[in-house]
């Protein structure tokens, strides 16, 4: 068998395009544009990369930004100000504190700062509630694009075994849940899982977020799963040929000889997540005018 590859940046492009349009109509209808504000505390080089990322996202499709930077060294009560200033403000829709944060500072405390309606990482424990119950509300972004992923491919959910390889509250746990209601039976697995290989092996849908390169072998994937890589690990050493120096948590060519379907890393998962945010911005937008629950 030949996997199908399932293109993350084609999907992503495709709800970016939507964002787009949905956001020209709320202008439309409020006479402002919804508006995303990130907090970076620090000079790390990959945070200031990704803030810049999600800033320009927000551009593209008629989203405003508001991107604060802070010094490293920056006082709690100096980060707190700002999360409560923007709590208040009308013009800011959603924000974001890019994780992680210096030492000195506790990122989960800092996010739980962030008020649920503005939350669009969903990250704080009332959206995590929210998920839980099984109640509207701002989703976690990165699981939010698997789900895309499988429904765009389409994955049928209900009904079907779902194996998640990782148990954390950034990914793993939200993606259980959201696999849940979809009607998956769905397992948890992780390092202390008995025979891991043979859970995952009993999977139709295999979603792996662990963090170790090209950890899901062949024998790990049943044959016509839909297996998708959440994973990104670089390289080490760098091949010579060329190639990505990026690789995920699945052997993607063993996995290809026994998936229906398998996402690609880059250009799975990846672009997702920030076009999700984009989407989760809107919809707090939505919210907060009143025209979404």
């Amino acid at each position: 068998m030949s996997a199908t590859v399932i293109d993350g940046k084609q999907v992503a492009a495709e709800l970016r395009t939507e964002v787009a349009g949905q956001v020209e109509a709320f202008v439309a209808e409020h006479g402002r544009p919804p508006g995303l504000a990130t907090i970076l505390v620090g000079e790390d080089a990959a945070s200031a990369v990704y803030v810049g990322g999600k800033q320009r996202a927000c551009k593209e499709v008629g989203i405003r930004g508001f991107d604060h930077r802070l010094a490293a060294d920056a006082p709690r009560e100096e980060v707190v100000a700002l999360i409560e200033r923007l709590n208040a403000d009308p013009d800011v829709s959603g924000i974001l504190c890019q994780l992680p944060v210096p030492g000195h500072l506790d990122g989960v405390e800092l996010t739980n700062l962030i008020a649920p309606e503005k939350d669009v990482d969903g990250l704080t424990v009332a959206s995590a509630g929210r998920l839980a119950l099984g109640l509207p509300g701002l989703r976690p972004c990165t699981p939010s694009g698997v789900m895309r992923l499988l429904e765009r491919s389409g994955t049928e959910l209900s009904g079907a075994r779902a194996v998640v390889i990782g148990r954390s509250n950034l990914f793993g746990k939200p993606m259980a849940q959201l696999l849940l209601q979809a009607n998956a039976t769905v397992t948890i697995a992780h390092s202390r899982t008995a025979d891991l290989a043979g859970v995952c092996a009993q999977a139709d849908v295999l979603v792996a977020a662990v963090g170790r390169p090209e950890m899901v072998r062949a024998d790990w994937v049943k044959e016509g799963a839909v297996v998708i890589d959440v994973g990104i690990n670089r390289r080490d050493p760098a091949p010579t040929d060329g190639s990505s120096t990026l690789v995920g948590d699945v052997h993607f060519a063993e996995a290809s000889e026994r998936a229906a379907a398998v996402t690609p890393v880059p250009g799975g998962v990846g672009p997702m997540t920030i076009a999700e945010l984009l989407a989760n911005t809107l919809q707090a937008a939505r919210i907060q005018a009143g025209v979404a629950a």
